[in-house]
């Protein structure tokens, strides 16, 4: 990687032609935001141009043989990626992907260009949540292309430190490679101290019994599942890398900066996996805290019904034997002329007595069957 060589392929810019009288210009379309972010051109660690266009920078890098021309697109077009496939040699493969977002983390090689995507990640506070973006980088003997997906990283601050420091930029594209690395795996950090944070306000809820902490831990779940999936594969990618920087010959402290790198990675995919367990566990623990809510609540209602039902076992029982005198009462209160106790002496006398013996008796009753 560290050779340079001059590009095969290039070709002589077209000559010249007179000037044409101009057609009328069209109706200008509406404003649509560039692609190419930054283009630079960088010779010993210092920039030399700032190439506008793909154009203009393809014409400025084979004026400057010895140069390097550093591109930043963010979600470009298919005639500039086509564009700079035959500018720089690139694969099609290589270019079919860095077409499409939604790649998964990799590291590889074609001829001599590396290709290498990295899902990049940053924690929104307003929202509480993460967003992920996705970085594809090609890398070759005299140029570094990056291609943004999304909202991170912001590159222009790795760009900005890089030309701060020319002697690690004049170590050429590899250079470039591992400050983009590094600001990928350093921007990791504020989203793991998000991530706990979070961790620990969701275990507050649950034990303070908030009904939709469920869904919080999901969607955080889900998250980590997406963090885990940027960060893991890192893991070997950086220690590939090394072994083609090793065998290169790149630069020994550059070597150096990028274990420091693979030891960040290592870290931040422990504390991912923890992060998975721990929102595991609390899951559990918050089902069972929700089950033993809903038995306490179940044990509730059944207490009441038991309590209901006794009470409705008094009110029975108190009717049946406030209707048994009735029942008597009704009896001998009817008009028939031809009813033998109208007219008994003892007929008062034996009603009341009929009714305190049905009434006690079946205060007895109730007395033995726990109803009263």
């Amino acid at each position: 990687m560290s050779d340079r060589r001059p590009r095969a392929g290039w070709r002589r810019p077209p000559a010249e032609q007179p000037a044409a009288t101009p057609p009328e210009p069209p109706a200008e379309p509406p404003a649509e935001r560039p692609s190419v972010v930054q283009a630079g051109l960088y010779r010993d660690g210092r920039r030399v141009s700032s190439p506008t266009t793909l154009a203009e920078t393809f014409r400025q890098l084979r004026e400057h043989p010895d140069g390097m021309a550093w591109i930043g697109l963010q979600r470009p077009t298919e005639e500039e990626l086509h564009s700079l496939a035959a500018e720089f040699d690139l694969h099609e493969l290589a270019v079919e992907d860095a077409m499409e977002a939604h790649q998964r983390p990799k590291l590889e090689r074609y001829g001599d260009t590396l290709f290498v995507v990295l899902r990049a990640a940053r924690y929104l506070d307003a929202q509480e949540e993460v967003d992920f973006g996705e970085l594809h980088v090609f890398v070759g003997p005299d140029f570094l292309i990056t291609v943004r997906h999304g909202a991170a990283p912001d590159l222009s601050t790795v760009r900005r430190r890089m030309e701060k420091d020319p002697e690690l930029l004049a170590l050429g594209p590899e250079a470039v490679l591992y400050a983009i690395l590094d600001a990928v795996v350093d921007g990791y950090a504020p989203v793991v101290a998000g991530v706990q944070n979070d961790i620990d306000e969701i275990e507050t809820e649950v034990f303070g019994g908030d009904p939709a902490v469920s869904r919080r831990i999901y969607e955080l779940s889900r998250e980590m599942v997406e963090f885990q999936r940027a960060t893991r594969p890192l893991v070997g990618m950086l220690h590939g890398l090394m072994a083609g920087f090793a065998k290169y010959g790149t630069d020994e402290e550059l070597q150096r900066y990028l274990r420091d790198v693979a030891d960040h990675v290592t870290h931040t995919s422990e504390r991912v996996d923890g992060f998975r367990q721990a929102l595991a566990d609390i899951l559990t623990v918050n089902a069972t805290l929700v089950t033993q809510q809903q038995n306490a609540e179940m044990r509730a209602l059944a207490e009441a019904g038991f309590e209901q039902n006794e009470e409705i076992k008094k009110i029975s029982s108190w009717a049946a034997i406030l209707f048994a005198p009735t029942l008597v009462g009704t009896i001998y209160g009817m008009n028939f002329d031809n009813m033998p106790e109208l007219h008994w002496a003892g007929g008062y006398p034996f009603a009341v007595v009929l009714m305190a013996v049905v009434c006690t008796s079946l205060y007895v009753i109730f007395k033995k069957r726990d109803w009263l």
